[in-house]
């Protein structure tokens, strides 16, 4: 048996991981902050490992007529690390259909933007795991019918049709551009909208156990006043195969830390999990400031446009606020809202 992150008994408290990238670099302003969405069906279903070492487990799940069964790559199964990737791909794709963009099944993007939006380290270790899971999410095959859009899905499948990447022929043979083919499944979620807003922070937990409650707690808690669950039954919903004990061990953990973003989980004496969130709704909403160089250069672009500056504020200010009332304020408001009227196109 494969021990995942949940079997291991955490005595010291770990912080979120530093925000690697505070500072994000100018050219890539529109990548990093686009706001990070996720799939509702990987989000309700464990198709992601907890381990951190190659997990080699033949997995079958069933809920009532719905059966799902992984089998894994000769790496092992896509780890909730790896998810990332499909992540930072959704975002992208959503952000250009949100802005009326045409979309498709192939992203490309440069390794450098994937790890700086996901808060990973730029050097060489981060290039070589991008590799690994490009590989773990390409061999690894699901069988399933979860629904998605107004399709029943009953077919063999994987996460990525293709993956691949292209690297300079020099000596330092460096990462030029990474390419990946989504499955039909995921596309039909995107189409369907069928995706939700996470925090940024998501990308600073250290624990994967800690990433998939935040993922089942976004998925079922919402904004709602509390959301509760059964510990068996949570289990069952991460994926973690560790002892019932050692589960509940590690949730009361993780619960005493208190990092994880948005919500704050209790367990009751009777085994029951409740999710609440953080803060009530109303205070959920953040006034956010543009600094005052942000309103300068955004009033520059729109007259370069013939663009109306205070229509391009209010819209933005309402699409950001709208999006921090959902756990996810701008990192960096005067980049973003800059970025932002940067994408309008002229009217001249």
């Amino acid at each position: 048996m494969v021990p995942d992150s949940a079997n291991i008994c955490y005595e010291i408290a770990m912080a979120l991981l530093p925000d690697r990238h505070p500072q994000k670099d100018f050219f890539i302003l529109d990548i990093s902050d686009v706001v990070a969405k996720d799939d509702m069906a990987s989000m309700e279903h464990p198709l992601f490992s907890l381990a951190t070492k190659p997990d080699m487990r033949h997995l079958v799940y069933k809920s009532g007529t719905s059966k799902l069964e992984i089998i894994p790559s000769g790496k092992g199964l896509p780890t909730i690390f790896d998810k990332d990737i499909l992540i930072f791909c959704i975002s992208q794709l959503m952000d250009m259909k949100n802005r009326g963009e045409k979309i498709g099944k192939r992203v490309r993007f440069s390794a450098r933007e994937l790890l700086i939006a996901t808060n990973r380290p730029t050097n060489n270790l981060g290039y070589n795991r991008l590799e690994h899971a490009f590989q773990r999410l390409r061999g690894t095959t699901f069988t399933t019918n979860i629904t998605t859009g107004n399709k029943i899905e009953t077919r063999i499948f994987g996460m990525i049709d293709e993956g691949g990447f292209v690297r300079t022929a020099d000596e330092r043979f460096r990462l030029d551009y990474c390419e990946i083919v989504l499955s039909d499944w995921l596309m039909r979620a995107i189409e369907a909208n069928e995706v939700v807003t996470i925090s940024n922070d998501y990308f600073r937990l250290r624990r994967p156990l800690e990433r998939r409650l935040y993922e089942i707690g976004r998925k079922h808690c919402g904004s709602q006043p509390k959301w509760q669950i059964g510990l068996a039954k949570l289990q069952e919903k991460t994926g973690s195969n560790a002892p019932l004990k050692k589960f509940r061990l590690n949730l009361r953990q993780i619960i005493q830390d208190d990092d994880t973003p948005f919500y704050r989980m209790e367990l009751a004496p009777d085994d029951l999990v409740i999710f609440r969130p953080r803060s009530p709704q109303a205070n959920l909403t953040p006034d956010i400031k543009l600094p005052e160089w942000a309103e300068d250069k955004a009033r520059d672009i729109a007259r370069e446009r013939g663009r109306d500056y205070y229509a391009l504020r209010s819209d933005w200010l309402a699409f950001a606020k709208s999006e921090a009332a959902k756990g996810n304020p701008p990192k960096n408001a005067g980049a973003a809202f800059v970025a932002y009227c940067g994408k309008m196109g002229s009217l001249r």
